[in-house]
């Protein structure tokens, strides 16, 4: 997601995750939720920076 720039996918990605037996990511799913204002703010600090220094 953040080498291909797919960071409008997380959202998506994070209920599949969810449908998943796989506890342990729910874990991480759960933590992400928690503070999701930051992860996407992340995302985007991350794209901008790339357009910058392109």
């Amino acid at each position: 997601m953040l080498t291909d720039r797919q960071g409008g996918r997380l959202l998506e990605r994070l209920d599949a995750v969810r449908q998943d037996d796989l506890p342990s990511l729910h874990t991480l799913a759960a933590g992400i939720d928690r503070d999701l204002d930051a992860v996407i703010a992340g995302f985007n600090l991350l794209r901008k920076r790339t357009l910058l220094y392109r």
